[in-house]
């Protein structure tokens, strides 16, 4: 039961870094919320046209939110995993979109380059993975056994005597 708890913690605390990330800078100061998520998968790739909030990054982190709070409710260590791989897999995703439109991705520290919202990203994405493995989830198929009173005893097959059942004579 604690391990449930931790990875719930965990996991709410993974789905909250997750929809704050894309509200951080994300490359060359440029926020999340202003990438759209159709540039993802555009063949242009990924564009200077600003994004509505729900049309956003900001959208797919959302639902793996919803997800990890559907897995602590119904104590599912697999919608906690997949929570952790839309977040993962969709931070993972614009590092390449953004990587084919800039030529090359850098990291600075004079706030050029990776921000500190893709570093919330992938920290929440490996959260909800590590709480995924911490939960023991729920056991399949187990239940308390119904308590039923003890069946009364037959005659002749719970008692001693008579040693013959009626109607078998040596």
């Amino acid at each position: 039961m604690i391990r449930n708890v931790l990875g719930s913690l965990m996991g709410l605390i993974g789905a909250a870094a997750a929809v704050w990330s894309p509200f951080r800078a994300w490359y060359d100061g440029r926020h999340g919320r202003d990438y759209r998520i159709r540039d993802l998968f555009a063949p242009t790739g990924i564009t200077d046209h600003e994004a509505v909030l729900l049309g956003s990054l900001l959208l797919p982190f959302l639902f793996a939110a919803l997800l990890t709070v559907a897995a602590v409710l119904r104590r599912s260590r697999l919608l906690m995993a997949l929570a952790g791989i839309v977040v993962l897999g969709f931070t993972i995703l614009w590092m390449v979109r953004q990587g084919q439109a800039a030529g090359s991705l850098t990291v600075g520290a004079d706030g050029e380059g990776i921000g500190d919202g893709v570093a919330n990203a992938f920290g929440a994405g490996a959260l909800l993975i590590l709480a995924a493995a911490v939960m023991t989830g729920r056991r399949p198929g187990y239940r308390t056994p119904p308590t039923a009173a003890a069946p009364e005893p037959t005659p002749y097959r719970d008692a001693a005597w008579p040693p013959n059942p009626p109607g078998d004579h040596p």
